[in-house]
């Protein structure tokens, strides 16, 4: 648990300080028309309304203990990449390539990269550490170098690596008992403003302590997908600093620091850490299996626009859409259809599909969860037993499986002006067809008008789902307008 009395203390000097800072400025004029001067070798004392004196020693003291006790759990990552590549033959000695050289070289070539990151030892079993850092620090690494805040150096050795969190495990053997741990936080307890500081090797500077503040919490939308809801922060993050810690005035690691916002490489106060939280399963798992494994509900989501939202009746509230169901998946063993709106995944609030993404992804496979959704305007509650997430099958395979494989959109004015359709049009935009699916075999294209299914009127997206999800039916029935034909087809369920 955060000790919550030393970070009230913390809090409560730093309004002081604004405090006085505020006071201080506002009274400047009456200072300096009573000339009052400050003399060199005179001692200047920012007070507080009653006159008393500020005493900053003790989060001084603070930020002092901290950077030395977790120091030594942050290490610095060199790596080395062998990557193949082409060298056009002869560009530097043609004549001697034209009469020496060997007539099989195809130009190919081994290079090696050199990369650079952090990394935090979290776990000791024997000889072996652990060490916690980002996947996009290892990449492809032949050779990693591991260098601790005493300087003493080992060859790592990668345990496992996970793309989708930027999360990878290395270790390295070592019979020393003095080499520290680090005290994994509760990344949950993070409130904006908290004082948090950050540790790494910023452009080989090893140990290198930053300090700042909880700038947001639950920033999405990192770089090559990552799925994290991130920690944002203004402590200054650099190219180095990947893989190193964040942490809060406890001593605490509350985050692994990932990436940075900025047009010129170097820090402008927007850094980006993966919550410590997101991490400690995989840490686990990467020592058991080498992996992380996902849990899997088999199915395709977005967070709805509003005219959709409205047209299924649930504008204003937090949740995810799902576009379409994975046959056979536990999504549709369970009872999920496609335009279910899940609000909830086991009592936890959805906000939108990236959060869902995230909690599917850390239920354990084998057990059941709680969905509670609203389907063509009626909540529910559906029980599904989450299966493992199997990242081998192709997009093609998977999209075979995935029902019906077409989303839509009401026609709204917008619509219509563009489309250049008259007032009278009835019927939804077909808006996407995935390839490979149902809908995209049975010959449904993006700008297909539908107006009827199964033979009912259709002028909403909740008519859609409506007559989509009839399971009394075995074939779904579609009339629809193309380039002003009017066409009709069966997609088979």
């Amino acid at each position: 648990m955060i000790r919550k009395a030393m970070h009230s203390r913390s809090f409560f000097l730093v309004n002081l300080v604004l405090v006085g800072i505020i006071v201080g400025f506002s009274l400047s004029m009456a200072v300096f028309s009573c000339s009052t001067r400050i003399q060199p070798g005179d001692v200047a004392y920012a007070q507080d309304a009653s006159g008393g004196e500020i005493d900053l020693t003790g989060l001084q003291t603070s930020f002092r203990a901290v950077s030395q006790r977790v120091r030594a759990t942050v290490v610095k990552i060199e790596v080395q990449e062998v990557r193949a590549g082409r060298t056009p033959r002869g560009s530097d000695r043609p004549w001697f390539d034209f009469f020496f050289g060997d007539p099989e070289d195809n130009g190919e070539r081994e290079f090696r990269t050199q990369g650079l990151g952090s990394g935090v030892i979290v776990r000791r079993n024997g000889n072996s550490y652990y060490v916690l850092t980002n996947d996009h620090v290892i990449g492809d690494a032949a050779e990693i170098q591991i260098t601790l805040d005493d300087e003493r150096q080992y060859t790592g050795s990668v345990v496992g690596k996970d793309a989708r969190k930027d999360l990878a495990l290395i270790s390295f053997e070592t019979r020393d008992r003095d080499i520290p741990i680090a005290v994994l936080g509760d990344s949950t307890d993070l409130q904006v403003g908290d004082w948090v500081i950050a540790i790494g090797s910023p452009f080989g500077f090893q140990s290198t302590v930053t300090a700042g503040i909880v700038s947001a919490t639950g920033r999405r939308g990192g770089p090559q997908g990552n799925i994290s809801d991130f920690i944002q922060t203004d402590a200054a993050i650099n190219q180095g600093n990947s893989g190193g810690a964040l942490v809060n005035l406890q001593g605490e690691v509350v985050g692994i620091n990932t990436w940075i916002t900025s047009r010129t490489g170097g820090s402008i106060g927007l850094g980006f850490s993966i919550p410590i939280n997101n991490a400690k399963r995989a840490i686990d798992e990467f020592i058991e299996s080498g992996a992380v494994q996902y849990g899997w509900l088999g199915v395709s989501i977005q967070t709805p626009s509003r005219q959709v939202a409205e047209d299924l009746g649930v504008d204003g509230l937090r949740g995810a859409l799902v576009n379409h169901v994975f046959r056979d998946s536990p999504a549709d063993r369970g009872g999920i259809l496609p335009g279910d709106f899940i609000k909830r995944v086991n009592g936890q609030e959805v906000r939108d599909s990236d959060a869902l993404i995230l909690v599917v992804g850390e239920l354990p496979a084998g057990r059941d969860a709680e969905f509670d959704l609203i389907r063509l305007g009626e909540e529910r509650s559906l029980t599904v037993r989450i299966t493992v997430r199997d990242d081998e099958q192709s997009i093609a395979e998977q999209n075979r499986n995935l029902w019906p494989g077409l989303t839509v959109f009401p026609l709204t004015e917008e619509v219509r002006e563009e489309l250049e359709l008259g007032r009278r049009a009835d019927g939804i935009l077909v808006a996407g067809v995935q390839n490979g699916t149902p809908a995209a075999i049975a010959g449904l294209r993006v700008g297909d008008i539908i107006n009827r299914m199964n033979g009912n009127a259709v002028r909403s997206v909740r008519d859609f789902y409506a007559q989509l999800n009839d399971l009394s039916r075995s074939e779904v029935e579609f009339e629809f307008t193309r380039d002003g034909q009017d066409l009709k087809i069966g997609i088979a369920r």
